[in-house]
């Protein structure tokens, strides 16, 4: 992180991960099947872009989260428990681990320069033809492309597949529509 003054400019280390939420538009129910939006499409798009496309170009993962029905919270499906999910994710974060061994510095999916994208996260020509499509079809920077294909490999490393599927592709491409959904 670099603070800079008038005087001054002083770097400081720093690794972060963010989450954040936000509603739709200002009363919270823009595409609610329930409930009723009283926003005018002007006043959602004022809304919304007070998150910069540039800032949220450079968020991994962004969705949609829609309420949840009172029968789900209620219900008696089967829910993964925390413990499997906790013995994936530190076997995903293993493997990641001994894929970036040598190099220094990294550890993780997130950090992988642009350089390695294509030895840790070659793809197959379906895979190349999906990504290609939902570049051009939402108009996705090379950023966003570069950030599709490291959550593709998490997801793929959450699997234990050694290679990136399409429905790994799919996936992660399917986490970046929100910044074309109201930023286009």
């Amino acid at each position: 992180m670099t603070i800079a003054r008038a005087a001054l400019s002083v770097s400081f280390p720093s690794r972060f991960m963010l989450a954040a939420a936000m509603n739709p538009c200002p009363c919270g129910f823009f595409s609610d099947p329930t409930r009723e939006c009283h926003c005018s499409p002007v006043q959602i798009q004022r809304y919304v872009s007070k998150i910069s496309g540039p800032l949220l170009d450079r968020i991994d993962i962004h969705i949609e989260v829609p309420a949840v029905k009172y029968k789900e919270l209620r219900g008696n499906a089967e829910v993964e428990c925390s413990a499997a999910v906790r013995e994936r994710v530190l076997r995903a974060r293993q493997v990641q681990l001994d894929r970036y061994r040598a190099e220094k510095g990294l550890y993780a999916n997130s950090q992988m320069p642009s350089r390695l994208l294509r030895k840790h996260c070659a793809i197959s020509a379906d895979g190349e033809r999906l990504l290609e499509t939902a570049i051009q079809r939402l108009g996705l920077s090379a950023r966003a492309h570069d950030r599709i294909l490291k959550v593709s490999r998490t997801i793929a490393d959450l699997e234990a597949a050694e290679c990136i599927e399409s429905k790994h592709l799919s996936e992660a491409i399917q986490y970046r529509t929100l910044d074309r959904t109201y930023w286009a």
